[in-house]
């Protein structure tokens, strides 16, 4: 089956979308032919949950390096990243199964920019809601493709081009579904989740870098603009 069509370019971005689940870690499970457990197998979990600096309570990232720490606390992946996948798993896919903290409806992914800033719900009492800020890219991996089972899987998840978005906390709080995400700010330079994955010219990471600071970005993205500049502190990949 022919990977679906990549999202449109330009397309604007809500001042809001809604949470439609809330995912956390149901078992590790082994990797076939290697060393180490996965944390891919996420479900959706009932009633608010506390997400603080490495990721949601009751989540387990087994990999750090490459799926977690500080940059990639949390994952966000739209139904409007999934349903065109519906047709060849016979069905509705569902929150969780790609490995998503955070299944959202009402918005494409692919179109948010890097740090764009989130608040998510309306907080509690005295506590501010949870602010989250988006990084990166999820890049799929052979984990992910085993998880899946579908032939040439990563391959033709990476030609979509609907990967989906890392976000790191800036405040912690809590998330529920139901809840509304809301766009507090937006960049101006115009680098998206979509274009990073795509692979960005040399204006766009100009744009980019006049507006942050190396230290300011998540070193996986760093090191995708520049693979010869490596800033990654130790587990914060």
């Amino acid at each position: 089956m022919p990977a679906p069509s990549s999202p449109a370019s330009g397309e604007s971005v809500p001042e809001s979308f809604t949470v439609q689940a809330v995912c956390v870690v149901e078992q590790l499970l082994t990797v076939p032919g290697r060393v180490g457990v996965t944390a891919i197998d996420k479900r959706p979990v009932e009633g608010p949950v506390q997400v603080r600096e490495y990721g949601l309570h009751g989540d387990v990232q087994a990999d750090r390096e490459h799926h977690g720490g500080v940059w990639k606390a949390v994952y966000l992946l739209s139904d409007s990243d999934v349903e065109p996948w519906e047709p060849e798993f016979g069905g509705p896919i569902p929150p969780g199964y790609f490995g998503e903290n955070l299944r959202v409806t009402g918005v494409d992914t692919s179109q948010l920019q890097i740090g764009t800033v989130l608040e998510v719900g309306e907080g509690t009492g005295r506590r501010a809601p949870l602010r989250l800020e988006v990084t990166t890219p999820r890049i799929p991996c052979q984990t992910f493709g085993d998880r899946v089972g579908k032939p040439r899987w990563v391959r033709r998840f990476t030609e979509a081009g609907r990967p989906g978005a890392y976000a790191r906390v800036l405040h912690p709080g809590s998330v529920g579904a139901g809840d509304e995400i809301r766009v507090v700010t937006a960049p101006s330079h115009g680098v998206t989740i979509g274009r990073v994955f795509a692979g960005v010219d040399d204006d766009e990471v100009g744009r980019l870098l006049a507006e942050y600071s190396l230290t300011d970005l998540a070193p996986s993205l760093v090191r995708k603009l520049d693979p010869a500049t490596d800033v990654r502190p130790a587990d914060a990949d």
